[in-house]
């Protein structure tokens, strides 16, 4: 989420431009310069380049420093999963099952037994497996996206949640019942390093542009965290400004310049500096705030109000909330994503056993879907994007 490499060099031309500017800067008694030497000097002075921050060691370059989801564009799918069927993962935590959607037909085409309490289906940095997060089982399952297989789960302590650092080395646990961020490798799983942290309950998270650093909404406690990507250390932590907070998702803006953290007691958006990490703003979107999802063209952000059945839209260049649709009969919209060609919106039915798609352009909602208990942190794939940070598909 935040910015690349180092300043790019003067073009030959300003190059030229400084050196016949050289006499007229070197002070004191010089004479006026004569006519000829005008006439030389005559054309603008160059711009100065502006310097562009250095993203984290091994991370791709950011493609474009104002908008950190370039990548995210309708179709615009890495050739790692150009093969892969679409389709949408749903992982029913008290059926201890995943369904799966075809989302042309809009029906259940298979289910897959996994561990205990799946919370959330993760797509990997490298983005070639779907990983289950089986929180009260202790494992991660892998499925293979090409054909929708599980294989051999991988023993795993507490994974509520699961992030991958942006230069794909490590995974990141959220290990929200033992109190720890928990670095693992990316590939193998296994621990390299065990954070604790003083909150409760740390469950979503980002990363800033550059990949430096990412923040950790702590639910339990109500709580935020600052974290350093690349020395696994916790920098900043702070209480949330309101009594009873709890944080749930969280998605950077388009420019890098701000955090949204959904609250589902504050009913709304916490609003974050992350450099600076001073007090949020706060901007209420409905009851029970909970899911943060981009649009394609990074213009708008869909917040899931679970408490209410609705979805806010979010216009990042107005600041402001442009809408607010509603489910036909309510609902419990809770996490999802964004089908690849940015048409469609699904999301998990937390307490009604459902699934939403719903139109992007209309607010309509195009189906429910009869699903698995439970229904929780559901995933669209393939989505486009050259590399998975983790959750139901955050892509770069």
């Amino acid at each position: 989420m935040r910015t690349t490499n180092a300043a790019r060099l003067l073009s030959a031309g300003a190059a030229l431009a400084a050196l016949a500017l050289l006499p007229a800067c070197s002070g004191g008694s010089e004479s006026p310069a004569t006519p000829a030497a005008t006439t030389a000097a005559v054309q603008p002075p160059a711009k100065k380049a502006e310097p562009v921050a250095v993203g984290l060691p091994g991370m791709p370059p950011v493609l474009d420093p104002k908008d950190v989801y370039a990548a995210d564009r309708p179709g615009n799918l890495s050739p790692v999963v150009k093969g892969f069927p679409s389709l949408v993962y749903v992982p029913n935590t008290n059926s201890d099952t995943v369904s799966v959607i075809d989302p042309k037909t809009y029906k259940v085409i298979g289910t897959i037994r996994v561990g205990r309490q799946p919370q959330h289906v993760v797509p990997s940095w490298d983005l070639k497996t779907l990983w289950v997060n089986n929180d009260l089982g202790n494992s991660l399952t892998p499925i293979d996206p090409r054909t929708g297989r599980a294989g051999k789960p991988v023993a795993v302590h507490d994974p509520y949640n699961l992030y991958f650092t942006p230069n794909g080395r490590y995974a990141i646990v959220m290990a929200s019942n033992d109190r720890q961020l928990v670095f693992r490798d990316a590939h193998t799983m296994k621990t390299v390093k065990a954070v604790p942290v003083g909150c409760y309950g740390v469950n979503h998270a980002d990363f800033s542009l550059d990949g430096r650093y990412f923040i950790v909404s702590c639910e339990f406690s109500g709580e935020l965290l600052k974290v350093d990507t690349e020395k696994m250390e916790v920098l900043r932590h702070e209480k949330l400004p309101f009594h009873g907070a709890m944080p749930q998702d969280v998605k950077v803006s388009p420019d890098g310049k701000r955090f949204y953290i959904a609250d589902m007691m504050a009913d709304g958006l916490w609003i974050l500096n992350g450099d600076t990490f001073a007090k949020p703003d706060f901007l209420y979107t409905g009851k029970g705030a909970h899911g943060l999802y981009v649009s394609r063209d990074s213009r708008v952000m869909y917040i899931s109000n679970r408490g209410e059945g609705t979805i806010s839209v979010f216009d990042f260049a107005r600041n402001r909330l442009t809408a607010k649709w509603r489910l036909p009969g309510g609902g419990s919209p809770d996490m999802g994503g964004v089908s690849a060609d940015g048409k469609v919106l699904w999301l998990s039915g937390r307490y009604n056993s459902e699934v939403y798609a719903i139109d992007t352009g209309t607010g309509t909602e195009l189906a429910r879907i009869r699903v698995g208990s439970g229904p929780h942190g559901l995933a669209v794939y393939p989505q486009p994007g050259r590399y998975s940070l983790g959750h139901t598909g955050i892509f770069r």
